[in-house]
């Protein structure tokens, strides 16, 4: 019983660690929190992400604010609540990928000035979350909190398959956190369970569950493995650029369904 309340706490700990890092949702301060291991919990954190922004849509859909304008402010508070962090990974990646010599791109990225690139790839994102959201009218809450989910089990999956190539840097120790597929696995069915859910509540939705668990896995693994054949490997950037591009890729492909 001991060992179990120590491993709780220890989980806990962990996933207080990776909200921290992740978000800048406030939280009182707490000694002998562990920030080696804050990748474990990333998909976890996520789908807090995802249910503080169905919440407070949920809230502006009872004030009668129209879906366009709900998905511009989700897509807002989206960008607040992570303070920007993995879409400033994104544009720092677009920026480095525009470079024509390849020995170049991870000193660009590492440049704090945001290029015209850069600057194409945020609005790209944001205008393709805006849209696709706008487009998708039932099972939001489920929806954010997937695709949020799905975005940070690509970025697990990035650091577990492809080689970090900096010595140093924000991202460098995430690798120490994932090591082998058991560190991943347990994410993943939390995922399928998640978006299994529309079609168990409604027999209507089986095939948008179905999407869900297909279109995030396979844009998970397709997002990580893109940036690894242009750079050969990932940086703290690049991670955040496969968890904004895989949110959303994904939430474009649900709007078939």
């Amino acid at each position: 019983m001991m060992k179990f309340l120590q491993s709780l706490q220890l989980s806990l700990y962990n996933l207080l660690a990776s909200i921290i890092f992740y978000t800048v949702i406030p939280l009182p301060h707490i000694n002998g929190l562990d920030f080696s291991k804050l990748a474990r919990s990333a998909p976890l954190v996520g789908l807090i992400i995802g249910g503080i922004l169905g919440l407070f849509d949920l809230g502006l859909d009872y004030l009668n604010v129209s879906i366009l304008t709900r998905s511009a402010l989700i897509v807002c508070a989206w960008i607040g609540i992570t303070g920007g962090l993995h879409l400033d990974g994104a544009m720092d990646t677009a920026d480095g990928l525009a470079v024509g010599n390849p020995d170049k791109r991870l000193e660009v990225m590492a440049d704090s000035a945001t290029g015209a690139f850069g600057a194409m790839a945020a609005i790209a994102i944001v205008l393709l979350k805006t849209v696709a959201l706008t487009d998708t009218e039932a099972n939001r809450c489920l929806i954010f909190m997937a695709a949020c989910g799905w975005g940070r089990w690509g970025q697990q999956l990035a650091i577990l398959r492809y080689p970090y190539l900096k010595p140093t840097g924000k991202g460098a120790f995430h690798k120490q956190a994932i090591r082998s597929f058991k560190d991943v696995i347990p994410s993943w069915l939390l995922l399928i369970s998640l978006s299994a859910l529309p079609g168990l509540l409604n027999s209507q939705d089986k095939l948008l569950a179905l999407a869900m668990i297909l279109s995030g896995s396979a844009i998970a693994f397709l997002t990580g493995a893109w940036f690894n054949h242009k750079l050969g490997g990932h940086t703290g950037d690049t991670y955040g650029a496969v968890v904004e591009w895989t949110e959303a890729l994904f939430l474009c492909v649900l709007t078939s369904f």
